[in-house]
């Protein structure tokens, strides 16, 4: 076995019975910082394994890849009785267990809370389910139908257009940050009273939550926000525009911003007609002043407008493809790429680092993504329990 991990939460183990998403994405955070991470799998493994393409050099799952460095992978089959008493030596030994199964299945187990609790007192165990263990229970907990259901869809998309989902499982991601953030306090907690806790987290409370002003906004006016592509309910111009080559986007906070804006484009007038004096002016007509914006933007590169709004104050940047991102990140300084070697060191493992910096105890990149079973037998699982 390699030596141990280092970090603020070096000698914390973690028995991992998620997959797919939302609760790898939070155990891996937890291992970026020296938490022992033990990926429990069945033997088909986790399903994102088998998402491909794409696939890395080695011809591994890149969605799997994303979301598992630094684990450990056990297969521990749960309707085999030897399978599920080792998964239960492992739950019982664990200062943290974090599963996503439908309510219900950690139960049949004998791995549900109560039980895991009545034979370890502080674990802290987390709970993550789509729509909750009421009424929703039944309800599968799929990124696409929360945002459906959870009201993401109807504020994205073109006005006379679809409804439409992020190009990502952003609900997932949510979800699995704030698993993390309950599993951080839980164990705070645990450091003052000895006693561990349950963390419930579901997805659509996260993307609910995350839905903020046009939350707020549909709380307090009783109606509910609509569509508008690109622009914003209460900013204007805050949108994408089209240069002479490409998109770019303009986000224009106050007044001054926007006098800013103005004068760099060559039509200084604009901020002083009655239209957009203000912002609440400009809202109200802000498809007058696009055309307006994108007549004076034509007449240079994107790349161009970016760098003379920039030098002026205001914010203005390229719509980048991924890959461009992740090159502005790194022009940046920000190290946006975590790399790990293997054992084939022409596929070495890329994925994007921890967004969280601390700067006495940063993130570690230990190793790369486990193969199925990897650590199967290991001396490091916990002895048989007395029962």
């Amino acid at each position: 076995m390699p030596e141990g991990p280092t970090g603020p939460l070096a000698g914390v183990r973690v028995a991992d019975f998620s997959r797919v998403l939302a609760g790898p994405y939070a155990t891996m955070l937890l291992a970026d910082f020296g938490a022992d991470v033990i990926k429990v799998e069945s033997p088909a493994g986790d399903d994102t394994r088998q998402w491909l393409p794409p696939v890395d050099a080695a011809g591994r799952s890149t969605y799997f890849g994303g979301v598992n460095r630094n684990k450990r992978s056990v297969v521990l089959d749960l309707t085999d009785d030897a399978g599920l008493a080792e998964a239960r030596r492992l739950a019982a030994s664990a200062d943290v267990v974090i599963e996503n199964f439908r309510p219900g299945v950690m139960a049949r187990f004998g791995l549900d809370y109560d039980r895991v609790r009545a034979r370890n007192p502080g674990v802290v165990y987390c709970s993550i389910t789509g729509f909750g263990t009421g009424e929703g229970a039944a309800l599968a907990g799929y990124d696409l139908l929360v945002q459906a259901v959870g009201g993401l869809m109807s504020i994205t998309g073109d006005p006379d257009g679809d409804p439409t989902k992020v190009g990502v499982a952003l609900v997932d991601v949510l979800t699995g940050q704030n698993a993390l953030a309950g599993i951080l306090l839980a164990l705070r907690e645990r450091d003052r009273t000895g006693e561990g806790q349950l963390v419930e987290v579901t997805l659509l409370q996260s993307l609910l939550s995350a839905l903020t002003n046009q939350a707020s906004s549909t709380l307090a006016t009783g109606v509910p926000p609509r569509r508008l592509g690109n622009q914003h309910p209460s900013i204007a111009p805050y949108a994408v525009f089209r240069a002479a080559d490409r998109d770019l986007v303009i986000a224009v906070g106050n007044d001054r911003q926007f006098r800013a804006l103005a004068r760099v484009l060559g039509a200084p007038a604009l901020a002083d007609d009655a239209r957009y004096a203000t912002n609440t002016d400009r809202v109200a007509h802000r498809d007058e002043l696009r055309a307006e914006l994108e007549q004076a933007l034509a007449a240079a590169s994107a790349r161009q407008w970016v760098d003379e709004l920039t030098d002026a104050g205001v914010p203005a940047g390229l719509v980048n493809d991924v890959a461009e991102a992740i090159d502005f990140a790194e022009g940046l300084g920000l190290a946006p790429v975590a790399e790990v070697a293997t054992a084939d060191a022409a596929a070495s493992h890329r994925s994007v680092a921890n967004p969280i910096g601390l700067a006495a105890t940063p993130p570690q990149y230990r190793t790369a993504p486990p193969a199925l079973g990897e650590h199967d037998g290991a001396d490091w699982l916990p002895a048989p329990l007395v029962e």
